[in-house]
């Protein structure tokens, strides 16, 4: 068999590793256009903050490595331009001279990834403006810092984004971070990006959101941006991150099959179209796990898996791709905030019946020096208690948190489920009830009707606008920050003055995190009150609220 492989990054790389170990007999051909095979996208950010010091940690593996363990023809500074599917042959053209040949295959494997999407604005090509794809670019950017650039602008405030800005932070320049949405990090749910968005304030960043450049034009010592709101913006460098798009061209131009958003359609084992051809990697459309529906998801944990599956399905083994559920993770100096599975604003545009809780809880337990605080949000279906998706925001401990959401949510768990997990407990590590316990126990307790929860939203609309909201924290709690038109009315002093709240009217009663606004709303509903426990308190209602330098 000849296996031709175009691209060789993650998906790419993956593929030719397994096939050979799969084949030692089979001929694998890699075409790369790049000089670099392989190499660590996610890294290039701390490259450039001088996080990881030497550029040679960013080569996971090098063309040598390829050709000599593991006997693949690696073919770098090499472009496929074109495929003949009726012949079976690819045409790549050398970068270096020009020269074109062309390569007969058997099987043919497109990793050819996707590219950053340059907005139409006028000045983008100018130097000085750049893009983060690959190691030449992170090279450019990293001599404009080593340089001496003193002003920076992050036009995007995704994942890569966020990391640009807190690198740019690091070495000293001042960030300017414009984004087109009301938030950064669009891929969750806003409230669960706020401490990162406080983050930001408090390290010196500048968020300017519902903005976007008009224009960029070079002046004396650096370049102008003019935005979309009449504030213009100088900077020495300028990062566009606004997101990427499926590197499609070759698998259009040989009439394979593309989806709605410009990714080349798979199915489970990663063909295409045609049945001598598979694709893989940040260029496919695929699925959601566990709703199946179409998506496009650019990261590399999945890109990785795909290149396995289609090599095993290749080789004759059983092999099926899931889906995506678009876990991922991002730091921020101390912040950390990750997701997995769907977010309520995605559940909401298409229209899918949810329920959701907040938990505020400590990463260990609480009598450990060093407790930091963590904020967790699950969504699950109503009826069944299903885990829908979850988000963790925090310090420490996040990732474990998530990855444990993340497994929870591929083995089709439910809330319940979460009650009865088996954690590792020593008090620096974590408590004898985790967060992820806390979070189906709370869940649970909804699904059951014994936690009757509202949330911040809900306070301003409907019946809810009516109704007394009641603060069942101490007074001093209160007196350090309130939600306005909240009455306080401590919880140990609540059963004494219960003839303070009427008869006939709803009530809204919420602590700090929801605790004690659950017991509260068990005690009024016992004394024949129709009460209501704002879903994790007035951290949560903070979340919603957030005090920041962001300019929208």
């Amino acid at each position: 068999m000849k296996l031709v492989i175009v691209g060789g990054v993650a998906g790419g790389a993956s593929a030719a590793a397994r096939a050979r170990r799969l084949s030692g007999s089979a001929e694998i051909v890699m075409f790369e256009r790049g000089p670099d095979v392989s190499f660590a996208n996610c890294g290039l950010p701390y490259y450039i903050g001088n996080e990881i010091q030497e550029r040679d940690k960013l080569l996971v593996t090098k063309p040598s490595l390829l050709r000599g363990r593991y006997r693949i023809d690696v073919r770098t500074r090499t472009e496929v331009v074109a495929v003949d599917r009726s012949a079976k042959v690819v045409t790549a053209r050398d970068l270096r001279d020009g020269s074109e040949t062309r390569e007969s295959y058997d099987v043919l494997i497109l990793a050819p990834g996707a590219a950053p999407w340059v907005p139409p604005i006028d000045g983008a090509g100018l130097p000085g403006v750049f893009t983060l794809r690959n190691l030449q670019d992170v090279d450019a950017i990293k001599a404009a810092v080593d340089g001496g650039a003193t002003r920076a602008a992050v036009v995007g405030a995704g994942f890569i984004g966020v990391e640009l800005v807190e690198n740019f932070l690091r070495r000293g320049l001042r960030t300017d971070v414009v984004e087109l949405q009301d938030q950064i990090i669009p891929v969750v749910d806003r409230e669960m990006a706020t401490p990162l968005v406080e983050a930001m304030a408090a390290r010196g960043a500048t968020l300017h959101l519902r903005d976007s450049v008009e224009s960029i034009r070079a002046i004396d010592g650096g370049l102008a941006l003019a935005l979309k709101s009449g504030a213009t913006l100088s900077a020495d460098l300028i990062v566009l991150g606004v997101g990427v798009r499926p590197e499609n061209r070759l698998a259009a131009d040989a009439g394979l099959e593309i989806g709605p958003r410009g990714g080349i359609r798979v199915d489970a084992t990663m063909c295409t179209s045609d049945p001598s051809i598979y694709a893989v990697g940040d260029a496919v459309e695929t699925r959601e796990f566990p709703s199946g529906r179409p998506t496009q998801v650019p990261l590399a944990g999945p890109a990785n898996r795909q290149g396995r599956i289609a090599a095993d399905a290749i080789f004759g083994r059983e092999a099926s791709f899931r889906g995506v559920q678009a876990t991922a993770i991002v730091g921020f100096f101390e912040h950390t905030l990750a997701t997995t599975g769907k977010t309520e604003k995605a559940l909401r545009g298409e229209g899918v019946d949810h329920a959701k809780v907040y938990i505020h809880a400590n990463h260990h337990a609480g009598y450990y020096p060093g407790a930091k605080p963590m904020s967790i949000k699950v969504l699950f279906e109503p009826g069944s208690g299903r885990l829908l998706g979850a988000q963790v925001a925090g310090s420490e401990g996040v990732a474990n948190r998530i990855n444990v959401l993340a497994t929870a949510l591929q083995a089709g768990m439910t809330v319940r489920d979460l009650t009865q997990l088996e954690l590792a407990y020593a008090p620096q590590f974590g408590s004898a009830k985790d967060p992820v316990n806390m979070a189906g126990f709370v869940a649970s307790n909804v699904l059951d009707g014994q936690d009757r929860q509202v949330h911040v939203e809900d306070l301003e609309s409907g019946r809810l606008r009516d109704a007394l909201l009641i603060d069942v924290r101490t007074p001093s709690e209160f007196a350090g920050g309130s939600i306005p038109g909240a009455v306080n009315v401590p919880i140990d002093e609540l059963r004494e003055r219960l003839d303070e709240v009427p008869r006939g009217r709803l009530v809204v009663v919420h602590c700090q995190v929801g605790m004690r606004g659950y017991m509260a709303g068990l005690i009024l509903r016992e004394a024949g009150r129709e009460a209501y426990n704002l879903g994790g308190g007035y951290k949560t209602y903070r979340l919603h609220h957030p005090a920041t330098n962001a300019h929208a």
